[in-house]
């Protein structure tokens, strides 16, 4: 697996296993050696209503997957099992604004242990308050769809959002990451990346395609295209 230090310039383009089979999972990912991360969402059935897995897995996950592993966890409690995820060996780990106490503390957590460290918003909850920390987290993923289920339509409303916390991390000299994630495509990745987002969680456009590793390629050349 590449290194962490090796971080890759943007665009990213991190598919999502929830579009991949998941009985064949090793092969899953050997399909996709040419991402720049693997999302992996785990779910606890409470903060979202779906139940994916949780540290056992995706222990197993960062076995054998050929490149870092960037984990979602749409949990509630993150600060309890977020630094198990983290020690685990997952690159980077994102928590949600929403269910977390002391979201500061937890990404300072993260980062003692190693993991990189990213805060996601559902696609109502407003920005504002995280533009004085922004230097908190390596990454700030702002969720396109509702979280929850793979497969959903893309939510453009959100974009206006996407936009004004680019505009405030250019501001602010930040070097924090924009992802997006839910509903990303060959034609929504050019509507998120004009709106700032640098780095693009994709599930069936990539795991659905004939040859995985040439639909990133896709998706990134796209991306770059259309980059703010």
């Amino acid at each position: 697996m590449r290194p962490l230090h090796d971080l890759p310039a943007a665009p990213r383009v991190n598919p999502s296993i929830l579009a991949a089979d998941f009985v064949n999972m090793q092969a899953e990912l050997a399909r996709i050696a040419g991402a720049d991360f693997v999302h992996v969402d785990v779910m606890d059935n409470h903060f979202v209503p779906n139940l994916t897995f949780g540290p056992q897995m995706v222990g197993r996950i960062q076995e054998t997957s050929p490149v870092p592993l960037d984990v979602h966890l749409m949990i509630d409690a993150p600060e309890r099992w977020a630094p198990e995820y983290a020690e685990l060996g997952a690159a980077s780990v994102t928590f949600h604004l929403e269910a977390a106490a002391d979201p500061v503390a937890l990404a300072r957590r993260l980062r003692e242990i190693g993991a990189r460290a990213g805060v996601a918003v559902k696609p109502a909850t407003p920005l504002e308050n995280l533009y004085d920390v922004l230097d908190e987290f390596d990454q700030i993923l702002v969720m396109t769809v509702e979280p929850g289920f793979g497969g959903q339509s893309f939510m453009p409303e959100t974009m206006p959002k996407l936009a004004r916390l680019a505009d405030e991390a250019r501001r602010r000299g930040s070097s924090v990451w924009l992802q997006v994630d839910g509903g990303i495509s060959a034609s929504t990745i050019e509507i998120a990346a004009e709106a700032g987002a640098d780095t693009f969680v994709a599930g069936s456009a990539v795991f659905g395609a004939a040859d995985p590793d040439r639909a990133i390629s896709e998706l990134r050349r796209s991306a770059a295209r259309h980059a703010h």
